[in-house]
This record gives structure tokens, C-alpha cells and sequence, in this order.
């Protein structure tokens, strides 16, 4: 995901966290902040390797500003927007500090821009299928410690949620909307730059993606998607 910061976040923020309220999320605290607590280094995990992704595709493909920028790396200080971390938290999708490129250092920019904005997302799903994997070697080899020992349990949720929340991440930043990667891409292969239409939607990108999400018209998406990929997952594995 690129740029995305706008003053009615926090009128987003709010009204999801009131959404979230009204269906129930926090009618039972101890249970969500034992939720949350479990989902913590998944989300922490996600954020952190999808906007990795995004650095080092851009550093490897000749543009610096990422390392000069201290974007190549894993640490999560580099990667977690505050505000995108609490989104994802209260209302179920989020985002990191956007990776910050130059096109005119790359050798095709219209190429290296469109690998750019698929490594984030390709990230994310590699990360959904190594946990998958891991879940399965736990339950292979240590079927025991997974079934019948509480520590097993925690470590079977914290992976089901390494696996969920990598997939909501990338389902979410391909929807084709400014300014998610899945309109970066989209402007890549059809050379939008070239067309007005590019600009007009642009501009009004973090507006419809506010729409969108108020009228959960985005679960729609995510809901049916997430849960196709994580059967598909589990399918591969057990």
C-alpha cells in the first residue's frame, strides 16, 4: 500500500470502532483483549513483512530511497503506522507506513513499479503458507503438546492468526482502489497514468475506500475471499 494518510481517519477510525461496538466485538472486553493479545505478533508480523516487501523489491530493482529511508529491514519500528496498527485491530484490516519509491530510478518503471506494488501482498500470502506449514509440523510431530496442553492451544491460535490476518492483508490491498497496491497494479498493467481517469480517481480514493468500508461494502469482499484462501490453505496441509 502506498500513501495513505488523511485527517478523517480518525472520523473512519471512530465509526468503525462504533460499528464494532454495535455488533458485539466488545460486549465480552476480557475476551477481546485476549484476542487481541494472541493476534498481536500477527499483526505486528504482517504489517512489518508486507511493507518489507515493498523496500526491498524497490532497493533490488535500483532505487535507493527505501534504504536511504531505512525501509529495508524487518524491524517493525520501520514498518508499524500507529493508526493503521489500531485500525486493524478495531475494525479488521490495516496498514503500515507507506514504502516511499522513485520511479525514475528504475530501468522500466512501469515494470518495476507494478513489482513493486505486487511484493507487499506476495509477501503476505507466502507468510499465510509457511504458517500453515508450521501449524502442520506442530501437529505432526508434536500432535500431544497441540491437543491437549494450554501452551498448545495458544500456539495453534497465534499461527491461525499469522494465516488469517496475512490473508486479510492481502486480500484488502488488492481491492483496485487508490491508494491500495491493488490500484497501483491495476495502473501498471492498463498504463492509467496516461488516461485522466487515473487522476480523477486518485484524488478521490481515500473517500470511496471510506464509503466502502462504512457501508461494509469491503466484507463482502473480504469475508468470502479470506475464508476461500484459508481452506485453501488448510487443504494443501491437512
Amino acid at each position: 500500500m502506498r500513501r495513505f494518510f488523511n485527517p478523517t481517519f480518525f472520523v473512519l477510525l471512530l465509526v468503525m470502532a462504533g460499528m464494532a461496538w454495535m455488533g458485539g466485538r466488545f460486549s465480552n472486553p476480557l475476551d477481546w483483549l485476549m484476542g487481541m493479545a494472541l493476534s498481536l505478533p500477527a499483526i505486528v508480523i504482517g504489517l512489518s513483512f508486507h511493507e518489507f516487501g515493498h523496500a526491498v523489491a524497490a532497493y533490488k530493482l535500483g532505487d535507493m530511497t527505501p534504504k536511504y529511508q531505512g525501509r529495508v529491514t524487518l524491524n517493525p519500528l520501520a514498518h508499524i503506522d500507529p493508526f493503521g496498527f489500531l485500525c486493524l485491530m478495531v475494525a479488521g484490516f490495516g496498514w503500515g507506513v507507506p514504502v516511499q519509491v522513485d520511479p525514475r530510478n528504475f530501468k522500466n518503471p512501469r515494470r518495476d513499479e507494478l513489482i513493486v506494488s505486487v511484493a507487499g501482498v506476495c509477501m503476505n500470502l507466502l507468510l499465510a503458507v509457511i504458517a500453515g506449514g508450521i501449524l502442520k509440523l506442530f501437529y505432526t510431530f508434536a500432535a500431544g503438546f497441540m491437543t491437549l496442553s494450554y501452551m498448545g492451544g495458544v500456539v495453534q491460535q497465534i499461527l491461525v492468526y499469522v494465516i488469517i490476518i496475512n490473508l486479510v492483508l492481502m486480500i484488502f490491498n488488492l481491492l483496485p482502489i487508490p491508494p491500495l497496491d491493488g490500484f497501483g497494479i491495476i495502473t501498471e498493467v492498463f498504463n492509467l497514468k496516461q488516461t485522466e481517469f487515473y487522476y480523477k480517481i486518485y484524488d478521490k480514493g481515500f473517500l470511496i475506500l471510506m464509503v466502502l468500508i462504512v457501508f461494509n461494502i469491503t466484507d463482502l469482499v473480504l469475508n468470502p475471499l479470506v475464508s476461500l484462501c484459508y481452506r485453501g490453505i488448510m487443504a494443501i496441509f491437512f
